[in-house]
């Protein structure tokens, strides 16, 4: 091999060796990615308070704005700040943590009360299932003590927030027994609008006679989240209201759950609530 040769070798070799410095990684570059990749990401503290089963979602906006959640010492209001794994969150001075989702469809029982604690109240919904677990639940789709039916009681504040939003039009179908018949004209006027004050109408999606034998009982298919609608709607057509019982609740029946029994919601069930399909 000649001189010359020998001096095309080595500059071959030597831009070999540039080119193979340039793709090489930098060292520790590509842990550092990985570690990166890993990191999972942040979540709204809003959303983390929710699911932590305190409250919902749009409960969890009036305590950030009403300064007693903490993050990591700190005192925070701003309801868009972000949370990250190991960043310590708390309420009124408590640690709080996102718990295991729990998802439980109950058939409530006449005399009890729909929330979570009540210094008033002899018995809770939270009484039936006071010992299904430590995770921190709380009932959804209020029902009046002495209404029965269908309630779902979860810690996913997500999930509430989608049951008790108006806008997600959730379909809920309850069975009424009145003191008297109810007229034809009335029957109608409930699928019309019902006047319950000067700026407020209320209509039902649907309005039937389940017995045709008895038209002391009425089935009627509404949409709206208002408190005691169906009961305002009939008391506002000269109706007592002597027995109220909600039968269907956004997708979900009383098929095989008695009066003041309670079933885990199937991962289908679970599913469907999430996708906001409540027809």
């Amino acid at each position: 091999m000649n001189d010359r040769q020998k001096s095309d070798r080595r500059i071959q070799s030597a831009r070999k060796s540039q080119g193979e410095r340039k793709n090489k990684p930098e060292p520790g570059l590509k842990d550092k990615m990985e570690v990166q990749n890993k990191t999972p990401d942040k979540v709204r503290l809003n959303k983390f308070i929710a699911n932590s089963g305190i409250c919902s979602r749009r409960d969890a906006d009036d305590l950030i704005k009403s300064g007693v959640i903490t993050l990591n010492g700190t005192v925070v209001t701003d309801m868009g700040i972000k949370v990250a794994p190991g960043d310590e969150i708390k309420y009124k001075g408590k640690k709080i943590t996102s718990d295991k989702k729990v998802y439980i469809l109950m058939n409530k029982p006449k005399g009890f009360v729909t929330t979570t604690k009540d210094p008033h109240a002899e018995k809770t919904v939270m009484d039936l299932i006071k010992n299904i677990g430590p995770e921190r639940l709380f009932p959804v789709g209020r029902l009046d003590k002495s209404t029965t039916g269908l309630l779902v009681i979860t810690n996913d504040g997500d999930l509430a927030s989608k049951l008790s939003h108006p806008r997600y039009n959730k379909k809920k179908i309850y069975h009424v027994w009145l003191d008297r018949p109810v007229s034809k004209n009335d029957l109608v006027t409930l699928a019309e609008g019902v006047k319950l004050s000067e700026k407020e109408i209320v209509a039902a999606d649907a309005a039937s006679f389940p017995d045709l034998e008895d038209k002391t009982q009425v089935g009627i298919e509404i949409h709206s989240g208002q408190n005691r609608v169906v009961r305002r709607m009939f008391e506002s057509l000269g109706y007592d209201v002597r027995k109220l019982d909600r039968v269907y609740y956004a997708g979900l029946t009383k098929k095989n759950l008695p009066r003041g029994k309670w079933r885990f919601l199937t991962d289908m069930e679970i599913s469907i609530l999430k996708k906001g399909n409540y027809s």
